[in-house]
């Protein structure tokens, strides 16, 4: 921890729209500029290939990447059974607590951990489990589609990202560097 007397912001990035994920990632380079130390726990991304995994692994042991989920859930051709999912939040719940309380890092990224619980991969338990362990001084982004009412209220910052428009709705196909 660079500051332990700094007070942790809890940050939300929800809303239909893209971008999510990519304002995440844009605030830990920014931290990562300060000589933070990064930890992201996806939820829900599991097994996709993206340029993000290339880019972090280029960063050495200050940015932790842990891509826990088992894919996209009842989406995008998902193939496995909802048990494979439910086991994939869980350690993925357990990780991020156990990162937070290990007081190593000055942010946690939360990845889709709104579509979790969303979703009902996880349940409002495990979510406030994750919220209380977070000591003051870290900051924690949390991301994805349906943050709920209860942490919208408890957040610092929230953004909602809406959806204007998208290249999908012509019939683009998502394209790497841009989309992934």
């Amino acid at each position: 921890m660079t500051n332990p007397r700094r007070r942790g912001l809890l940050i939300v990035y929800t809303g239909d729209g893209k971008g999510k994920t990519t304002a995440a990632l844009g605030t830990a380079l920014r931290a990562l500029g300060y000589g933070w130390k990064v930890c992201m726990v996806q939820f829900i991304k599991g097994t996709w290939k993206y340029g993000e995994i290339k880019s972090i692994a280029e960063l050495g042991d200050q940015f932790e990447l842990h891509r826990m989920g088992a894919g996209f859930y009842k989406i995008l051709n998902d193939d496995q059974p909802e048990e494979v999912h439910r086991q994939a939040a869980e350690e993925a719940v357990k990780l991020i607590i156990e990162k937070l309380q290990s007081e190593a890092y000055d942010l946690v990224i939360a990845d889709e951990l709104n579509v979790a619980l969303d979703t009902g991969l996880i349940d409002k338990a495990a979510f406030r489990r994750i919220l209380d362990a977070r000591p003051g001084q870290i900051n924690l982004i949390i991301t994805g589609r349906g943050a709920p009412d209860f942490l919208i209220e408890e957040a610092d910052l929230v953004t909602d990202m809406r959806q204007i428009k998208h290249p999908h709705q012509r019939g683009n196909k998502a394209q790497p560097g841009i989309d992934y």
